[in-house]
């Protein structure tokens, strides 16, 4: 990502000099990350301790990548989740999830053939592994929250 077009520079600057909010969708989540390893190991923005994997579903049937609707599992409160709940519906659309280094960052997961991450939240960095401006109900909520949220 360094050195391609700013976008590592901007991100660097309004993400940590400026301690804007930030909210990382799917590939946006992945990259907050300390590293990832798609096709090799490369190093993420480090903001959320972990590393992004592939996913790799206990049950042979489950398909990867996975697409499709999860129920959300809650993990920890935080006010971008606010009247969001366990059981609430999130369309995803994945091959790889980070596997955070410490629960305490992983707000909610899904399962899907064991826990895959759903979001993470540290300071004011929010990431999803799901696609909220595809996850109708609970997807507008989220992004209402962190659109009010104030860090």
């Amino acid at each position: 990502m360094q050195g391609r077009s700013g976008g590592y520079e901007a991100l660097i600057e309004a993400g940590e000099a400026k301690g804007r909010p930030f909210l990382g969708i799917c590939v946006g989540m992945q990259l907050m990350a300390t590293r990832g390893h798609e096709y090799q190991e490369t190093p993420g923005l480090g903001w959320i301790a972990g590393d992004v994997r592939r996913i790799e579903p206990s049950d042979p049937r489950l398909k990867v990548p996975h697409m499709g609707w999860n129920d959300l599992v809650i993990d920890q409160p935080h006010p971008v989740l606010d009247g969001l709940a366990t059981g609430d519906h999130a369309y995803f659309v994945h091959s790889y999830q980070m596997e955070v280094a410490d629960t305490g960052d992983r707000l909610a997961h899904c399962d899907y053939g064991g826990a895959v991450t759903a979001i993470v939240g540290t300071d004011h960095r929010i990431g999803t592994q799901f696609h909220p401006e595809k996850s109708q109900s609970a997807g507008l909520r989220l992004i209402g929250n962190f659109l009010r949220w104030t860090p």
